[in-house]
């Protein structure tokens, strides 16, 4: 079968962020990070190997050619840290996890959870996946006709994900709550940003601070509540992620993780790992709705692997055409658009010297549409991840999940989950735009349509 269309034609416009054609002046750079940090990068971002950025008589350095990422995610890893932005961000409500550890405390944690990850692991994962799939499938089903929230619906659908295969079963959580408050605690992280851009102390007071620390608050106690009931039922014989944690150990040392460790990570995941795997969910149907013809070449693949059948895991491993679907909206609108390290000691990269303590930016947004490493970048085109594109192309020119050492260690995880539910949905359902819609990026750690993504829903 040649499911795959051979030419795409011409895209309808498409969201995208337009840069500033020079650089912000000093309030207006504030007032852009407040609103929408991404909004504030120049344009010389997207076509520049290296762009050096100096506000207040701070020096930062944006890096975008892949050659030159390597160096920092990977050859000289351990000459950078995560920066300061990133921890007021984020270790108020993750503390010292996987995300947000650095050295030593890092290793072992990464080394502790990653046998939770490996592709086996991930396989027997898999039928809860589907299962969240089809009972988002018939709430969607129900509500076919009039307009809804397809961002929301997402959401939704990921956490149940997550309910199933990390907390074991429903029931003993409230998701709409938990899922509330991350948006309540991210949507006053723009603030952090502008905050560390002048320096300011981190106690700082801002707009929606109470607000994001009652969230982070509630968030915690769910969490911390959830580990100790946990700890009292015992693992043995439980495949949640939840009880894995639990009884996880660092294979050089022995290292288990107490409650703290346990909570802090199991909050990265169920945090970073539903609201990453929904947004990608998000814009690949966003997409699909303006390009008919990739959207019945998505169709006719699973209907040739699965002989119309309902979707198994087995099925969900036979579909690679529909996974380049979902990488090539990661590339256009990762759901992660940024990385940010700070250099540990003074370096040199391509001849620019660097002082320690330097924030180093890696604008992964700007890096997937840079003219220099892609074809006609903002073009939708799922043929970039046929695999001898992907041979061609330098490693680190794409980059949803970061990559070195500190590579997202749910990656797997993410695309598996993220085919299994497109491949559900898709084959029942239709969705369509809002006529004339174009949604707004929104920055706020993850990269969110602003207003929400307003589709129709039709039963096939």
């Amino acid at each position: 079968m040649n499911a795959h269309p051979t030419h795409l034609r011409p895209a309808p416009p498409e969201a995208r962020i337009v840069p500033p054609a020079r650089p912000l002046g000093p309030v207006r750079l504030i007032r852009t990070v407040v609103r929408n940090p991404i909004e504030a990068w120049p344009e010389a971002i997207y076509r520049e190997p290296l762009y050096r950025s100096k506000f207040l008589g701070r020096s930062s350095l944006f890096v975008m050619a892949p050659p030159l990422i390597r160096k920092v995610l990977m050859d000289e890893a351990d000459s950078f840290e995560k920066s300061e932005v990133l921890r007021r961000s984020l270790s108020p409500a993750l503390g010292d996890a996987i995300l947000t550890a650095d050295g030593a405390r890092w290793r072992w944690q990464r080394r502790a959870a990653a046998p939770i990850f490996r592709a086996e692991r991930i396989r027997s994962f898999v039928p809860a996946m589907i299962g969240a799939a089809e009972r988002a499938r018939d709430r969607l089903a129900a509500e076919a006709g009039p307009e809804i929230d397809v961002a929301h619906a997402m959401m939704r659908a990921t956490f149940d994900v997550i309910v199933e295969t990390m907390l074991s079963g429903h029931g003993r959580i409230d998701a709409a709550q938990v899922e509330q408050g991350i948006t309540d605690y991210l949507e006053a992280t723009s603030w952090i940003f502008a905050l560390s851009l002048v320096g300011a102390p981190a106690w700082t007071p801002y707009p929606g601070r109470a607000r994001a620390e009652r969230a982070r608050g509630y968030i915690r106690e769910e969490l911390d509540r959830l580990v100790a009931e946990g700890r009292r039922a015992g693992t043995e014989g439980r495949n949640d992620l939840l009880s894995l944690l639990l009884a996880a150990r660092d294979p050089e040392t022995g290292q288990a993780m107490d409650d703290r460790d346990v909570a802090d990570n199991l909050l990265t995941f169920v945090a970073a790992g539903h609201e990453t795997t929904a947004l990608a969910l998000t814009w690949t149907l966003y997409l699909l709705s303006l390009h008919p013809e990739t959207e019945a070449a998505v169709l006719a693949e699973i209907e040739a692997a699965t002989g119309g059948q309902a979707v198994t895991p087995d099925h969900v491993e036979a579909l690679p055409y529909t996974r380049q679907v979902i990488q090539e909206a990661m590339r256009l609108y990762p759901p992660a658009p940024v990385v940010v390290r700070a250099a540990l000691q003074d370096l040199d990269i391509d001849g620019w010297r660097i002082r320690a303590g330097t924030p180093i930016t890696i604008p992964i947004y700007a890096v997937h549409r840079h003219t220099a490493i892609w074809e006609d970048p903002d073009r939708f085109d799922p043929r970039r991840f046929d695999p001898e594109a992907v041979k061609a192309r330098d490693r680190y020119a794409y980059l949803p999940f970061s990559a070195g050492p500190r590579i997202c260690i749910g990656m797997g995880f993410a695309l598996t989950e993220a085919v299994a539910i497109l491949a559900v949905l898709i084959r029942s359902l239709r969705f369509r735009l809002r006529p004339g819609h174009v949604p707004t990026l929104k920055q706020r750690i993850t990269l969110r349509p602003a207003e929400g993504m307003p589709m129709r829903v039709e039963p096939r």
